[in-house]
């Protein structure tokens, strides 16, 4: 099999996931079957890492996972044996072990209780009366750390195991949650630690990458005798660990009946990926920004859930979700995100209380809020644009010509907010245009309910006609009044003017500048994963993704393609099109086939959060990002799929 690299995800639906790649080797330390939120979605820990899995057929001993250990040694290696991966209805390899054994391997989360369960059988075409032993033998490899952290050998982990029946459990570090197994297999105590596992894709980043691993004993299988099952969580109520504890195999079974049942019901398979990261938060929900690392972010999860819970029907969620941020705003803004650790939200971006504005335009014309809903919403808008006119933190006020001004030094504002220790890479203080094309369009949603913000809207679109478009290219400036010095103009060709024209209900410039903008970034910065976030001809371009934190960050917004912004280009380059079939066809087939194909890649069934800007575009950053698989779907509806 080719691709052995790409990863596959399983999450459950309160932060925690299970995660891999199709080959089995961890190449992350987020790699992990039992990785856990302790303070939803937030508090994440590694508890189980992996496993160690071989089938002894007859005394032959064959792996079913192979493992990579530092300097870059792979052992044991199982590309020879694996006949096929699948990711439907969920993570499927499939082995031939001999000309008369094949045996199937299944990891799978259950959103519904949280657990990890992992099977194992006999493939159906084999006659299970053979004579002779297939034994199936699993060891755990455990830490008990941050998933952003290390794992190293060390006196204080706990190797002791309490067994109950069919459960076992162990606690390696008091402070963190018990580790339960539940299975059907027999148990065998046999401590040890595997040491310097290796994780490539950490080496890559210019981070840490070796780990050390406990693993408390052996699990074995008489795989003749039925199938395989090991149920693992964190947390499981009394009921169901004795109901798991009863009948492992059936518990399992019944699991996967149920989660079969879940996944079935979505519309799609962007419909079902897009359900990984609608997660709890308290008592309500809110949206990860993205796997492995990121938890919810503001802008992220207001753009995202134009796609991934409006666009896709899920609308009590979306309510529960913006009713949710409306009760954070503080002196205007939205939070920009919340920390892993501490509930104190951090205040720093000026686009993420205007894409709840957006947002909350979008779930307002669905016509499914109550009266309620709609004044506590309105209620949030008037408070935002209210102190954006009267001026809130790191400089954010509307000027004397309408437009937004923001930024102070040493702060990061907007979406492009790279910053290594005290340089913010793109600062962008000024007036952004993506900034005023927001805020206009925030003041010509609330003018729809209250006339005060009618005046406020016309004088921005008319001032932004006047100071920004660039008489000679057509196009639009990023940024004008830069460093808050009246009348000077940044001309770096960046995506950010495209939302001027598309990706916003209203558009702030039409007609012979629209067209200028969307050729511009049609010629400069598209590619088939999304858009350049600098032109190449820039000499500040970037074309490369890579190497330590300093240099990633340094490439973050200097060339790197970004998906999402796909979906605001085409709705641009819908809006100066003639909007027929043709084009509608056109838009699918040239824009949305190159990123589809991009769902059976990196990431499966996700879309990356980066690219390189640079052929081929490999690429980058999180596998899975929410905003660009919302993105794919809001334009999906669009296009009319």
């Amino acid at each position: 099999m080719e691709r052995l690299e790409d990863e596959w995800l399983e999450a459950d639906g309160v932060g925690g996931f299970a995660s891999g790649t199709v080959g089995m080797l961890r190449t992350r330390r987020y790699h992990a079957l039992l990785l856990t939120a302790t303070r939803p979605p937030a508090g994440r820990v590694v508890l189980v890492n992996g496993i160690e899995a071989w089938v002894d057929v007859n005394g032959v001993r064959y792996p079913l996972t192979m493992q990579r250990y530092a300097p870059d040694i792979v052992y044991p290696d199982i590309a020879a044996s694996l006949m096929s991966f699948d990711t439907t209805p969920w993570p499927t390899w499939r082995f031939r072990l001999d000309e008369a054994t094949c045996v199937t391997a299944e990891i799978f989360v259950a959103k519904q209780t949280c657990e990890t369960v992992l099977r194992w059988r006999v493939a159906p075409d084999k006659d299970p009366r053979r004579d002779g032993a297939v034994t199936l033998h699993v060891r755990p490899l455990m830490s008990g750390r941050d998933y952003h952290a290390l794992h190293h050998e060390n006196g204080a982990f706990d190797f002791s195991a309490v067994i109950d029946g069919q459960c076992v459990q162990w606690r390696p570090y008091r402070d963190l949650p018990a580790i339960r197994v539940v299975t059907d297999g027999a148990y065998e105590h046999a401590p040890d630690w595997y040491r310097n596992f290796c994780y490539v894709r950490e080496r890559e980043r210019g981070l840490d990458f070796t780990e050390d691993l406990a693993t408390p004993g052996v699990f074995t299988f008489d795989l003749l005798a039925g199938d395989a099952a090991m149920i693992l969580s964190a947390s499981a109520s009394s009921d169901a660990v004795e109901g798991a504890a009863q009948s492992p195999g059936a518990y399992a079974n019944a699991l996967a009946e149920t989660e079969t049942t879940r996944r079935a019901a979505f519309a799609s398979r962007l419909h079902r990926s897009a359900d990984a990261y609608v997660v709890a938060r308290s008592a309500g929900r809110t949206i990860v920004a993205g796997f492995p690392w990121f938890t919810d972010w503001g802008r992220d999860t207001f753009i995202a859930m134009r796609g991934l819970l409006i666009a896709t029907g899920r609308h009590a969620e979306a309510e529960a979700i913006l009713l949710a941020w409306a009760g954070t705003i503080s002196q205007g803004m939205c939070p920009n995100r919340f920390p892993d650790y501490g509930d104190e939200p951090e205040y720093n971006s000026v686009d993420a209380s205007l894409w709840f504005v957006i947002a909350v335009r979008d779930y307002l014309a669905t016509g499914h809020a109550s009266n309620a809903t709609c004044d506590r919403l309105h209620e949030a808008v008037e408070t935002i644009l209210s102190g954006y006119t009267q001026g809130t933190r790191y400089g954010i006020r509307a000027d004397d010509d309408g437009l937004l001004r923001a930024g102070v030094p040493g702060v990061q504002l907007t979406w492009m907010d790279a910053k290594v220790g005290d340089w913010v890479v793109t600062p962008r203080i000024g007036k952004p245009v993506e900034v005023q094309a927001l805020w206009y369009n925030a003041l010509r949603i609330a003018a729809q309910w209250n006339a005060r913000w009618s005046e406020a809207a016309n004088r921005a679109k008319a001032s932004f006609v006047q100071r920004f478009v660039d008489v000679q290219s057509g196009a639009l400036f990023d940024n004008v009044d830069v460093d808050h010095l009246q009348g000077s103009v940044d001309r770096s060709i960046r995506p950010n003017q495209i939302f001027a024209v598309g990706g916003l209900p209203f558009a702030l410039v039409e007609d012979r500048t629209a067209h200028a903008v969307v050729a511009q970034v049609e010629a400069h910065l598209l590619t088939p994963l999304g858009l350049r976030t600098l032109t190449p001809e820039d000499p500040a371009y970037r074309g490369r993704y890579g190497g330590a934190p300093f240099e990633r960050d340094g490439a973050y917004h200097q060339g790197t393609v970004w998906p999402w912004l796909l979906g605001p280009f085409v709705e641009a380059w819908l809006r100066v099109q003639r909007p027929d079939d043709a084009a509608l066809g056109a838009a699918r087939s040239r824009f949305l086939a190159p990123l589809d194909a991009h769902l059976d890649r990196a990431g499966l069934d996700h879309l990356s959060e980066i690219a390189d800007g640079d052929a081929p575009h490999t690429p980058g950053g999180t596998p899975f990002q929410a905003w660009s698989l919302g993105e794919r779907l809001r334009i999906g509806v669009l296009l009319g799929e």
